[in-house]
């Protein structure tokens, strides 16, 4: 399976947009603050052409730029949309519900981790337990009354983690809940589709790019 092991910055220029690629260094230290990162990547040496965006583009980039928000490869993103499209209810809130319920997303919220990329790495590494049982498929489906926690070992040996802990938990979403002092993460009800990176995302373009 292919990974994007290029600059993170790189993809918020391309899609003119901050994704949180990097956690909290986009909000301090962003390329797209500066006079460098209005351009999209190729415009400085190539020029920028003025073009009218046809309606396929725009499609096209909004599903480019949920897939890079949550990590996807193509086949991954187009798998979920088949999911979705199956599920009773609107399929573009079916589809960030289910990419808000991914385990690296949970854990990525609920702030054991930095960025989505370290909550991959927390999880592929076996430091996440859902329901008192370790779970290491950055993939799992979570749902509304699972439990997540973290091992004892990672907690007291990350140095990381310790700095995370000491920070509040006012950015969490409401349909979680953390428990600082214990690390338990409770996944309450379905994702709110307002929560940080969810709303940044347009679903209904999502839809439109693959109903063609």
């Amino acid at each position: 399976m292919s990974r994007y092991l290029g600059s993170a910055c790189k993809l918020c220029r391309r899609e003119k947009g901050k994704l949180f690629l990097k956690g909290e260094k986009c909000s301090a230290n962003c390329t797209l603050d500066k006079k460098r990162g209005k351009n999209s990547p190729g415009q400085q040496q190539h020029g920028s052409a003025r073009m009218k965006v046809s309606d396929y583009a725009k499609r096209l980039r909004e599903k480019q730029k949920a897939r890079r928000i949550y990590g996807l490869t193509e086949e991954q993103f187009s798998h979920y949309y088949k999911i979705a499209e199956k599920m009773k209810g609107s399929t573009g809130d079916n589809l960030i519900k289910l990419l808000e319920l991914r385990l690296d997303s949970v854990v990525y919220r609920l702030g054991l981790a930095l960025s989505k990329r370290m909550a991959r790495q927390v999880v592929n590494h076996g430091n996440v337990l859902v329901n008192e049982r370790k779970i290491d498929v950055p993939r799992y489906q979570l749902k509304v009354g699972d439990v997540v926690t973290i091992s004892e070992k990672y907690k007291s040996s990350n140095a990381i983690i310790k700095k995370l802990f000491e920070k509040t938990t006012s950015s969490i979403p409401m349909w979680l809940s953390f428990d600082k002092n214990k690390a338990i993460g409770t996944v309450l009800s379905d994702p709110s589709l307002t929560s940080e990176g969810s709303c940044l995302i347009n679903s209904q373009l999502i839809v439109e790019y693959y109903s063609k």
